[in-house]
């Protein structure tokens, strides 16, 4: 990781090891994750449910658990060390910086304020020119409602959360977080409880909001298909570590990683032939993980090595990177 990647890159995370105190014991959940995220680039992290997608950009923000604790790594948006902020420079973050859009738009929006209140209030903390006027607070939330096809937008400013359907949260929530201008958008599992009509107008809401505001984007994901309509490059997360990234065609047209390609086995497909049956096995015990690889207990093609050595992170030309020693 050179100074200069540091510095034209908005998000660089380097070796990341993050644990969780519980009355078991340690959970060893990140094990040295490398991310990058370039100037109005759009990444997705796809993978499956507790490898630590939401724990890595968690970090980021730092709204990690109280029982969570940073053991090592490097965080930087945009050239600054993220790790070292005080609790100001954390706001200024967060206010101007950074907004994440949760899974659960419910659990974002405060059910005894009303939208409008909500918003203003972030359009406020944003360090927005001339965001501490009230009418300027009041156009701002009218015109991102308007750009994410809310219907009747001054009404939906007096509504409170419970007043309005799911899909209708979510877009409050893309809107309140691209009121705006900010740098990075992460937008965590963003469809999960919607319908499958709601989900795609949503997805194309969030793409188009993110481009036109010029915004970088990283997308959380278990979708490989979603990562593929939105993103310009996806990262593949497995048991707290990056396994292979790469631009979004060639991870579909050419998959490195024993796991990618188990992924790629997993998407149903229109021609048919049966029911895919899954990846068999499960992710291990963050207790105890593995010393090694740790995919090496569910891959066909393990070796010892793989059980007792954990495989670096190398670069296999044009943006192409795996974690697996059949590439050494």
């Amino acid at each position: 990781m050179s100074d200069s990647d540091i510095k034209d890159d908005v998000v660089n995370i380097h070796d990341l090891h993050v644990e969780y105190r519980t009355f078991k014991g340690q959970l060893k959940v990140l094990n040295g994750v490398n991310m990058r995220v370039g100037k109005k680039e759009k990444i997705a992290i796809v993978g499956e449910t507790g490898c630590g997608k939401t724990t890595t950009v968690k970090s980021l923000l730092r709204i990690l658990a109280s029982n969570a604790s940073i053991h090592k790594g490097k965080v930087f948006f945009n050239g600054k060390d993220v790790l070292s902020m005080n609790s100001e420079a954390i706001r200024r973050l967060r206010g101007s910086g950074i907004s994440m859009i949760f899974q659960d738009p419910t659990m974002s929006l405060n059910p005894v304020f009303t939208i409008g209140s909500q918003m203003k209030a972030v359009i406020m903390e944003s360090g927005y020119s001339g965001a501490k006027d009230k009418d300027v607070q009041q156009n701002l939330a009218v015109l991102a409602l308007k750009e994410t096809s809310m219907p009747d937008p001054e009404r939906i400013l007096q509504s409170y959360p419970f007043q309005l359907s799911g899909g209708m949260r979510q877009r409050v929530s893309i809107a309140m977080s691209l009121a705006t201008p900010r740098d990075l958008v992460i937008a965590d599992e963003p469809t999960t409880n919607l319908d499958v009509t709601i989900q795609d107008q949503v997805l194309k809401i969030l793409n188009e909001r993110v481009e036109n505001k010029g915004s970088s984007l990283i997308l959380i994901t278990h979708s490989l298909g979603v990562a593929r309509e939105i993103s310009d490059r996806i990262y593949i997360m497995y048991a707290g570590n990056m396994v292979e990234t790469a631009p979004t065609e060639q991870i579909f047209t050419k998959q490195l990683h024993p796991y990618t390609k188990a992924l790629m086995g997993c998407i149903p497909r229109l021609s048919g032939g049966g029911v895919t049956e899954g990846i068999p096995g499960r992710i291990p015990n963050y207790l105890a993980p593995p010393k090694g690889c740790r995919y090496a207990l569910r891959c066909p093609g393990a070796t010892t090595r793989c059980i007792e050595e954990k495989p670096e992170y190398m670069s296999m030309g044009n943006g192409h990177n795996v974690a697996c020693f059949l590439y050494c």
